[in-house]
């Protein structure tokens, strides 16, 4: 028994879509055929003035004015706290009005108004009359100061520190005593065992880098290496010394060419040096310490010391210019880093600062031990 088929069927099948051909054609199909909805915009049937702002609740204005009335009490607080610890603390003000330098048959003293500066030691700092400018020099530090604290601050009255320094070495003096003197040769003496200007870099590798990259041949300055400039200082330095006040006396580098252990220097070198040291005057081995720290070199320090120094005036060149002032004794102690820093560059902030420290240290080593005979 035949069925009928529907027509709806006989339709579908006499279709292209269902053909054989059709199935291996490839068929297509759009994902984005859904109908598009546009925005309808319903008109206002609102009516009458806006809503009025939304109100905060009590408590939460209690809070913010509780919090305004704190800080305000807190504020007042910090004001009188302020005004009774400058009360109970005079070093927040300056103390005094005017500076003064005072001439006596002792020498000179700076006057805070009518007050003499004094020592830690409760000592008036009195500077010899052969040193006017140095004390002139520490009425100007004292005359900068805005308050009496900053006074507790070495690294703000420089020459007012190495002056009591040396002061104190004359108080010691007079007393019999030397446990100053004796504090200053032990550090000196460690010092030339590890010297500075002793120390040179070995020679130049095979491996190691152009000094400075496109030098031109003509500037031997350049082309020099760092073992050869520090030699050339050394030996300026060690002959200046040798002929002046340590004849016959042999210094030699403390490192060899490929060794990094350091050599001692003979033992009658160390002890000449240590007797020149401990006979130094007071001013000269306050400054001599003061130079050896910063430079990081007994034999820069010396040279200084000599070249400037009031007690050394028979050895030193006749004429007014010094050969070897702050800028030769900061150049010949930091030759190294220059080195590297005109190779590499230097580090703003920490480069230059650290260079014109040295020189403000050196400086005031001049200032303290330079003056006029009488």
């Amino acid at each position: 028994m035949m069925r009928k088929v529907p027509s709806w069927a006989v339709t579908a099948l006499s279709s292209p879509r269902n053909s054989i051909s059709s199935q291996t054609s490839p068929s297509f199909r759009c994902f984005h055929c859904s109908p598009k909805t546009w925005a309808i915009a319903h008109p206002i049937t609102a009516h009458g003035p806006p809503p009025r702002a939304p109100k905060p609740a009590p408590e939460f204005g209690e809070r913010v004015e509780r919090r305004k009335k704190q800080e305000q009490s807190i504020q007042e607080g910090q004001n009188t706290n302020s005004q009774a610890s400058q009360a109970k603390y005079p070093l927040k003000k300056r103390f005094w009005k005017y500076v003064n330098v005072k001439e006596s048959p002792d020498g000179y003293q700076v006057l805070l108004d009518t007050r003499p500066v004094r020592s830690p030691m409760k000592t008036v700092i009195t500077i010899p009359n052969s040193k006017r400018h140095l004390a002139e020099a520490i009425a100007l530090e004292w005359d900068l100061l805005t308050s009496a604290q900053q006074a507790l601050k070495h690294h703000l009255i420089p020459l007012t520190s190495l002056t009591t320094r040396a002061t104190d070495i004359v108080r010691e003096d007079g007393l019999g005593e030397g446990r100053i003197r004796k504090e200053i040769v032990t550090t000196a003496m460690r010092y030339l065992q590890t010297d500075t200007l002793l120390c040179w870099v070995p020679e130049k590798k095979l491996h190691d880098p152009d000094p400075v990259n496109g030098v031109l041949e003509s500037d031997t300055a350049q082309q020099e290496s760092l073992r050869t400039r520090q030699m050339k200082a050394a030996q300026e330095v060690i002959g200046f010394l040798t002929q002046t006040i340590w004849p016959g006396v042999e210094i030699k580098p403390v490192l060899d060419e490929d060794s990094i252990i350091p050599t001692s220097q003979s033992e009658s070198t160390v002890n000449v040096i240590r007797e020149w040291i401990t006979a130094l005057p007071p001013y000269e081995i306050a400054g001599l310490e003061r130079a050896i720290l910063a430079s990081k070199s007994l034999l820069v320090a010396v040279r200084l010391i000599v070249e400037w120094g009031e007690h050394f005036g028979d050895v030193q060149p006749a004429q007014k210019t010094k050969a070897f002032g702050v800028d030769e004794a900061a150049e010949v102690s930091s030759l190294e880093v220059t080195y590297q820093t005109d190779m590499w560059g230097e580090v703003e902030d920490t480069h230059d600062v650290d260079r014109e420290d040295l020189r403000r240290q050196l400086g005031s080593v001049i200032l303290l031990i330079s003056g006029d005979r009488r």
